[in-house]
């Protein structure tokens, strides 16, 4: 083996959790090699949420022209599946060649192919050999496929449904009622499509919180979206008229059958690990296929650390960005640790997002919940916006005034939640929240006025 194919730090994988970590990893003066099977950026950048939120932004800018008739404005609102491909492809490409721009920029090696371990710190490339003091797996995850439905020309997965230059089908049913699946539900709805929504569990985005999940619902369903929750789907039979598919009660019931066009399953995605020869470099998976980790991001293999999707839910890029960080400021001779409050966004209009602790979990951990809510229908800005169906619901300890948790649905809630995940990072009580002067007219004094509201004592609305 010559000297060329020794590095201090492997990085497999470029998605947002990779990049991220051998460019820190070169920063602090390790000889870094970056290794892509696909393209530069990870599912993220190219097949993720660079692409999908480019279609959501085109889907409201043309849902904003044909609602516009209510501000006293006419225009014509027309859709060229192909130049919408095009920008979004564009928006891809110009993110794309940035990052492989910043990781020559910053010396790190890169080579394209499938990485398949040799042993814990030594990997396979297109018949090169490589070995290093640390490795980081940054693989990512890949859409789950549900039973009955195989994915193909009438079932997508998420990838394939960006690909609206193909057209858009009359009708179409999601599986699926988290964020992937209610964004591209309201995506192909404003395109034009017949849309229903299919969810297992009683409610939309299970994991969140329960009442700001319950507005974002109410708010798809009047834009058109059919949402049927608590109902599964069994399997489907193509015919003449369409696809035949089978529902029926999740707890069991009556089944009925929904003739649709095309059905993207969004019930989740699983890690990639298949083929990298984890078991022969040692390296333990969880119950659920994830590869295991401690807070510094390494697994049972000293130096072998893992990262983003491929390590542990959630599965998000801004969580995989600041464990790459960890894991590379570890593999540098650092001593970090992954602590971090983790928002939650879902990118439909309006938006929602969380962060911290809902207030079932708070109960749970033993605080005496209170919460405190400001309805947008009280916001100035909110109302200027056209946009008053919405709420900002902060949770708290009534004993010691701490915030636990900030949820979120209405227009740029994905940018308001970072003001309360800073909150929640600094310790901040609910008092620090209402006293922090925020400008107006703006949407970020929801976040003020729902910590007031906490105290009862908000200006705004009636304090009940």
């Amino acid at each position: 083996m010559n000297h060329e194919s020794h590095y201090d730090l492997i990085v497999i994988g470029t998605g947002p959790g990779g990049y991220h970590a051998a460019i820190r990893g070169a920063q602090l003066g390790l000889r870094v090699l970056a290794v892509e099977a696909e393209k530069v950026g990870g599912v993220c950048l190219n097949v993720g949420c660079i692409p999908t939120k480019a279609l959501l932004h085109a889907a409201e800018t043309l849902h904003a022209l044909k609602a516009g008739e209510a501000f006293g404005l006419k225009a014509e609102a027309a859709l060229d599946h192909q130049k919408l491909a095009a920008w979004r492809d564009g928006v891809v490409k110009k993110l794309t060649g940035g990052v492989a721009t910043l990781l020559k920029g910053n010396k790190v090696d890169l080579v394209q192919g499938f990485a398949r371990l040799l042993g814990p710190k030594e990997i396979e490339v297109g018949g090169g050999r490589y070995r290093a003091q640390s490795l980081i797996l940054a693989t990512g995850s890949e859409p789950m496929p549900l039973e009955g439905f195989p994915f193909g020309e009438d079932v997508w997965d998420s990838t394939r449904a960006l690909r609206v230059e193909e057209g858009v089908p009359r009708r179409l049913l999601v599986i699926g009622g988290g964020a992937v699946g209610l964004e591209f539900g309201q995506i192909y709805r404003r395109l034009g499509a017949e849309v229903t929504l299919l969810e297992y569990m009683p409610e939309i985005l299970p994991q969140g919180d329960r009442e700001t999940a319950g507005l974002l619902r109410r708010a798809l369903e009047k834009e058109g979206i059919r949402i049927l929750t608590g109902t599964k789907a069994l399997g489907y039979e193509k015919k003449k008229d369409g696809l035949h598919v089978l529902l029926a009660p999740a707890e069991g019931g009556k089944e009925e059958t929904l003739v649709v066009d095309k059905v993207l399953v969004a019930v989740g995605r699983r890690p990639r690990t298949q083929g990298l020869g984890l078991e022969k470099a040692g390296i333990a998976l969880d119950e659920r296929g994830f590869v295991r980790v401690n807070a510094r991001m390494e697994t049972n293999q000293k130096g072998v650390y893992a990262i983003g999707d491929v390590a542990r839910p959630p599965l998000l890029a801004h969580k995989a960005m600041k464990e790459g960080l960890v894991a590379a400021e570890n593999a540098a001779g650092k001593d970090a640790l992954f602590d971090y409050q983790v928002p939650a966004v879902v990118y439909t209009a309006p938006e929602w997002a969380g962060v911290g602790l809902t207030e079932e979990e708070a109960k749970k951990a033993g605080y005496r919940v209170r919460v405190g809510k400001f309805p947008l229908a009280a916001s100035g800005r909110a109302l200027t916006l056209g946009a008053p169906e919405g709420l900002v619901k902060v949770v708290g300890d009534e004993e010691t005034d701490l915030l636990l948790g900030v949820f979120i649905v209405g227009p740029q809630a994905g940018e308001l939640i970072a003001e309360a995940t800073l909150a929640l990072e600094m310790g901040a009580t609910l008092t620090d929240l209402a006293l922090t002067v925020h400008a107006h007219p703006t949407l970020s004094e929801g976040l003020m006025e729902a910590a007031e509201a906490f105290h009862k004592r908000a200006i705004h609305i009636l304090n009940r």
